[in-house]
Parts: C-alpha cells; sequence; structure tokens
C-alpha cells in the first residue's frame, strides 16, 4: 500500500514540475532532459551490449563515485558505462564526460518508468552513490536478481529509514546486495534496523583527490597571475561567503599576496556584483585575454573545471558554503595539496570537516573579524602554514582505500 501511495506522489510531483518548469530555468532543464532519456538510451544500447550503471543526485555524488567507476572500466574494458543524474547540476556539467559511454537524467520513479529504464540498460551492475535511493527502480532490479551496490553511503538517524513511516524506504535500502558507508556509526545505524551486509570502506573522494597529486596541475593563466607570489584561495563561494572576505581583501592591498575567487555561481550578474565589491585591481577569467595578469591583485575564476588545479597554487584555502546553509564544499580537494583551510561555522554534518577541525587542520570563522584574525595569522606565519597543511594532506593519506575495497567486493 505504501508503494502504491508513494507511486502516486511521484507521477502527482511530475505534474508539478512541469508548471514549475515555465517559471525556473533549472527545473525545466530537468523536464526537458528527462523526456529524452529513453531515446538515448535506444540509440546507444543494444540488446547485446553489457553494461554498468551508475546513479549520482548531482556533481558531488558523481566525483565521489568516479574512481571507482574509473576502475570498473579497467577491469571491465568491454562494458558500456551508463551514469544517471537526477539534478542538471550533475548533468549539465558532465553530460560530456569521457569517463562515461552514457549520460542521462535519471527518469522520475515511477513502476512504469523503472521497468522501462531496467529494460533498456539491462546492466549486470548497479551501483548509486551516497545517500539517494528510489525505491521502485532499486526493488525492481532486485525482482530482476540484478546486483545492487550503495557506496559511499552515510546514515542520519533523523532519515526515513529509521522512522516508524520508512518500511518503504527500508525495503529499498535491503534490496542492495551490499552497502559501503564511510564512517563506522552510519553502519552501525543501518545495522540496527537488521541491514547487516554491509562494511565500513571510508570515503572515495579521498581516492579521487588523491589522484590529484598524479597528473599535471599546471594552469599557465594562474602561474602569471599569481607569479610565486603568497596566494588565497576562496573556492566555491557564495554571497554569503563573500560578505567575509571581500572587506578583507578591499584592506589588504599587499604587494606580495594575490587572490583568487572561484564563485560556485558563475553567472555574468552575480560575477559583476563580486567585481563592483572589490576596490583591488581585478580581472576575471573571462575577460583575461591580452592582459598582463602579473599587474593585477585578484583573479575570479568564472568558469568551471579548474579549481582543482588552482589549488595546487593556493598557500591558504577557504573554501564556501558553510557560512550559510547551502553546504560545505569539498575540503579534501585543498587538503590534497597540504595548506591550511578555513571554512565557516556550519560543517557539523561533514564527518571529515569535524575532523579536521578537532585536529587543527582546519580554521571555523563566524565574522569578518574572525576571519581577518585568522587570514592574517597564516599570512604572516609560514610555520603555522606548514603545521596545519601537514594535518591536513596526511589526513587525506590515511583516509585512503575506499575504491580498492569496493573493487575487491565485485569482483
Amino acid at each position: 500500500m505504501l508503494r502504491l501511495f508513494y507511486s502516486i506522489g511521484i507521477y502527482l510531483t511530475s505534474l508539478v514540475l512541469q508548471v514549475l518548469s515555465l517559471f525556473n530555468q533549472k527545473i525545466k532543464l530537468g523536464v526537458s532532459g528527462r523526456k529524452n532519456t529513453f531515446k538515448i538510451l535506444s540509440n546507444s544500447i543494444s540488446k547485446l551490449d553489457k553494461t554498468i550503471w551508475m546513479h549520482c543526485a548531482s556533481l558531488g555524488e558523481f566525483e565521489q563515485g568516479l574512481p571507482v567507476l574509473q576502475g570498473l572500466k579497467i577491469k571491465y574494458p568491454k562494458h558500456k558505462v551508463v551514469v544517471s543524474f537526477f539534478s542538471p547540476s550533475g548533468y549539465e556539467v558532465k553530460k560530456n564526460t569521457p569517463h562515461a559511454d552514457i549520460i542521462v537524467y535519471l527518469p522520475l520513479d515511477t513502476p512504469k518508468n523503472a521497468k522501462r529504464f531496467i529494460d533498456s540498460v539491462h546492466p549486470d551492475l548497479i551501483l548509486f552513490v551516497k545517500y539517494e535511493i528510489w525505491p521502485n527502480i532499486i526493488l525492481e532490479a532486485k525482482k530482476r536478481g540484478i546486483k545492487s551496490l550503495l557506496i559511499s553511503a552515510t546514515f542520519r538517524p533523523s532519515q526515513s529509514y529509521f522512522k516508524w513511516y520508512g518500511s518503504l524506504m527500508r525495503s529499498a535500502l535491503f534490496s542492495f546486495e551490499h552497502i559501503f558507508t564511510q564512517d563506522e556509526n552510519s553502519k552501525k545505524l543501518i545495522e540496527s534496523i537488521g541491514y547487516n551486509s554491509v562494511s565500513v570502506s571510508g570515503d572515495t573522494r579521498f581516492d579521487r583527490v588523491s589522484n590529484q597529486l598524479k597528473i599535471d596541475n599546471t594552469v599557465d593563466f594562474i602561474e602569471a597571475f599569481t607569479k610565486n607570489n603568497t596566494s588565497i584561495v576562496f573556492g566555491s563561494s557564495w554571497p554569503a561567503d563573500d560578505s567575509l572576505f571581500i572587506p578583507f581583501i578591499n584592506s589588504n592591498n599587499n604587494d606580495s599576496i594575490k587572490y583568487i575567487i572561484a564563485p560556485h555561481n558563475i553567472k555574468a550578474s552575480y560575477i559583476d556584483s563580486i567585481v563592483k565589491q572589490l576596490n583591488l585591481k581585478t580581472v576575471c577569467f573571462s575577460n583575461m585575454n591580452g592582459k598582463n595578469l602579473s599587474e593585477y591583485k585578484v583573479f575570479i575564476l568564472d568558469t568551471i573545471g579548474y579549481l582543482g588545479k588552482v589549488y595546487s597554487y593556493a598557500d591558504v584555502a577557504y573554501v564556501g558554503g558553510a557560512v550559510g546553509h547551502t553546504g560545505l564544499h569539498n575540503i579534501l580537494e585543498p587538503a590534497v595539496f597540504g595548506m591550511p583551510i578555513i571554512i565557516g561555522k556550519n560543517y557539523q554534518k561533514f564527518p571529515e570537516a569535524k575532523e579536521l577541525v578537532q585536529l587543527n587542520g582546519i580554521s571555523v570563522v563566524k565574522n569578518v573579524n574572525e576571519l581577518n584574525d585568522t587570514l592574517s595569522s597564516l599570512i604572516k606565519d609560514e610555520k603555522l602554514r606548514k603545521e596545519q597543511g601537514d594535518i591536513n594532506l596526511e589526513f587525506v593519506q590515511k583516509n585512503k582505500g575506499a575504491v580498492k575495497k569496493i573493487l575487491n567486493h565485485i569482483s
């Protein structure tokens, strides 16, 4: 009965999204993209193809699943890899990724769509990443005896699996052949409801960021901009973050310091608003051609795809998202390069941040004055920067290995 009500709710959600898509561009992208899913699958997969399917809610989950996907492509080179996204913020960024053969939007989780999607993909293996679970699809896969894994999972007592009304979601959870959690607490939590095919693998993002050290991280235009000066990178920032660090930038026109801002939102109107708030000479990626970048104090990275490499030029990294409630962005990307990190106060839902705060690799700031004091100390004290940076790098290296555990289970 619960499954029936859930499916009716999904149908109603579909109607609501159709209406909302008239007024919201992001929703419109998802609605129109889902209309093409089955056509893309029909044109890309034959009945004779062997496939592996990985589903990600959005971009962050893709980054977590990617090192596993790369390992599977090596182990099973003849399989086609299908990646599905629910959110446009994942699909639109990764729709042309070379790491998958087919990239699609996941259709809404109706019983009809679930059967049709499984029919079209007919996967030998299904991977769901972190937390997004769709009952009709997962239950359909179990019905057909398809091996399904949940990887990099985290659980909290507030989730529906652990509530009196969560029987449908529990049945979907129990349909996974095995679950790999990021931490011991998550493992104990799902064991408390009777699910025992679970092991702690850790977070695959540690493997992902560790691979960053194996590639060439040179970014020519950043090299031309920094010219070996002390550099501070403000990564994945939001307006709430801007209100903290822009006053610092404006009041610290030190000849030996360069500032790089990589906003989460790169819409031209938002970038213009940042530029207008800055008193220092500023250049953007979008208008840098023909300019002597070394003459500028602030570089705004109003593009995507470079931040992971740009962190390699930082002496200090500020990672956005935790001043407000948008969610802390990936602190492991700068941590792997061995630098001190600064974040906002709302980080409690991020285990890696909590641990690094306790270890003193990360500094937490609540207001402009605290950011000023913290950044000023780190800029002046090279020894302090190295101590905190070493803590962060060691933490990443210590927590590698999740991918190997998952791949060993699959084989």
